[in-house]
Order: structure tokens, then C-alpha cells, then sequence
């Protein structure tokens, strides 16, 4: 099992970057796909990016394509979201993800296919 925390959440205005980043333990975080996904007010959870056990692959919502980039090092056991050109309909909870251990290149863009979440960190972008 891994456990997940993330931080970087916080009060941003319009435009605006935001990192998050979400640190694993308790298991060979390198042996797990990875992944974002953000809940905002009144709406269910939503994917928004993702990444293989080494990085080598991604995807990314299409709300975010272009203004987000997931990474990762796993020698520190971190994953990272980088978010640029924020925008207020990006306010939500976001949440870190795990599914694992798992092969090679595999990623994953529904929630269900994950086992284990962090608690989540809030973003919210001012107009």
C-alpha cells in the first residue's frame, strides 16, 4: 500500500501558476502509475492528468492540456502538478493518486482505476 499527501494548494488570482505536489511512502512509489484529479464546488470528481511508473507517458484532461504539467521523481517519491495560465473555473479540490504496482507505460484516466488517494489540497483561482 502507499499513503499520499499533497500541499501547494492555495489563493491564486486569474493567470496565475500554482505547483502541487503529492509525496508518497509506505510502498515502492516507482512500481505505481500515478495521477490528478481535482473536485470542484457541486460537481464530481473529474480526472486531470496522469503519468506512467517512470514518466515516460502522460495525459491530460483537455481542460488542461497545454496549461498543466505532470511530473514526477520518484528518488524523492514525489509527484508533481504544475499549473500555469490558472483560470477561476480551476477551483476545486485536488486530489493525488495511486494504482499499483503496475507495468510499464500503463496510465490511467478514471478514478476508479485507482486504489489510493491522498486527502486532497485546495485550489482556487480568483477572477
Amino acid at each position: 500500500q502507499v499513503q499520499l499527501v499533497e500541499s501547494g494548494g492555495g489563493l491564486v488570482q486569474a493567470g496565475g501558476s500554482l505547483r502541487l505536489s503529492c509525496v508518497g511512502s509506505g510502498d515502492t512509489f516507482s512500481m505505481y502509475a500515478m495521477g490528478w484529479f481535482r473536485q470542484p464546488p457541486g460537481k464530481e470528481r473529474e480526472f486531470v492528468a496522469t503519468i506512467s511508473r517512470v514518466g515516460r507517458k502522460t495525459d491530460y484532461a483537455g481542460s488542461t492540456k497545454g496549461r498543466f504539467t505532470i511530473s514526477r521523481d520518484n528518488a524523492k517519491t514525489t509527484v508533481y502538478l504544475q499549473m500555469n495560465s490558472l483560470k477561476p473555473e480551476d477551483t476545486a479540490v485536488y486530489y493525488c493518486a495511486a494504482r499499483g504496482p503496475t507495468v510499464t507505460g500503463a496510465y490511467y484516466t478514471r478514478d476508479s482505476d485507482y486504489g489510493f488517494w491522498g486527502q486532497g489540497t485546495q485550489v482556487t483561482v480568483s477572477s
